[in-house]
């Protein structure tokens, strides 16, 4: 059935690509949700775990999860209607107010339904109706989340990079992108080589490098896409976060000894190793002379 449904799908490229492009859109409206609510949910079951543990009876308050209370405007407090709720048509209709307040509305959340878009669109071109495809649209989606949620909290959570890095796995038990044995290689070096680093940061300077959340994607990225890939990922992430890190201090005048999140560049470099990382390492060969 399966196979039929993906012969069907390649049939028609672009029917196939506007139809992720759509769906795409759609998760990503679910992301803004996910970016916002998970980091919420994980305070108050902290706070509800310490009062127990302290004997208090844990505080009474809404039910709040991914899906209650309904999204509504955070000034006038109006319900959101299924039709303001279309990603970017909705934000462009109404010109980026609340229908009955006119609060401005953050460009943010369109931006994001746009982006989680593109990357499926991209995922889609590059790969067409094939198990690749389905396989790195989850991973795509997972890294939005985890980007905006590390970019607003300096976390990444294990109830999104634990999943992600089993997915990675389950994938490959099946010779997605590499072999099982590459896959669980990837995770362990991915997970061990940012611990090594963190320790002997931590060592030398007396000072916290990182957090344990990096630790878990980088392996969660080795799962996916295997041990070789990992040299790429970190040396893109690196890359990319220095130069990132130098331009907000010379430009921006941020102080330097405010800690940027990392999760952002490991999870750009993990969906750019994803696409290109082939094409990337066979360039530095042929750059550095080596075949």
């Amino acid at each position: 059935m399966f196979d039929g449904i993906i012969q069907l799908l390649n049939a028609d490229p672009i029917l196939f690509m506007v139809c992720v492009f759509i769906f795409s859109l759609l998760v990503g409206s679910f992301l803004n949700v996910v970016a916002y609510r998970l980091p919420i949910m994980m305070r108050h079951q902290a706070e509800d775990d310490y009062l127990e543990f302290s004997e208090q009876d844990p505080k009474e308050r809404a039910l709040f999860n991914l899906s209650t209370p309904h999204s509504a405007c955070p000034k006038c407090k109006s319900a959101i209607k299924p039709w303001q709720n279309i990603p970017v048509i909705s934000y462009l209709w109404l010109k980026g107010k609340c229908a009955n307040c006119q609060n401005p509305i953050s460009a943010r959340y369109p931006a994001v339904e746009l982006t989680t878009a593109l990357l499926g669109l991209l995922v889609a071109y590059q790969f067409g109706a094939t198990w690749q495809c389905a396989a790195l649209l989850i991973f795509s989606y997972f890294l939005v989340a985890l980007t905006l949620i590390d970019m607003d909290e300096y976390l990444l959570p294990d109830s999104l990079t634990l999943p992600l890095m089993w997915v990675g796995l389950f994938a490959n038990s099946f010779s997605v992108f590499t072999s099982l044995e590459n896959a669980v290689y990837g995770a362990m070096a991915g997970y061990l080589s940012l611990w090594s680093i963190y320790w002997l940061f931590k060592l030398v300077t007396g000072k916290e490098g990182m957090g344990y959340g990096d630790f878990k994607l980088l392996a969660a990225i080795g799962a996916f896409l295997g041990w070789q890939a990992l040299p790429v990922v970190i040396l893109l992430s690196s890359v990319v976060g220095a130069v990132v890190g130098v331009l907000g201090i010379v430009i921006l005048g941020r102080d330097k000894n405010i800690a940027i999140p990392f999760g952002p560049y490991l999870a750009a470099a993990g969906f750019i190793a994803a696409l290109w990382g082939n094409d990337i390492t066979a360039a530095y060969f042929q750059f550095a002379g080596i075949r």
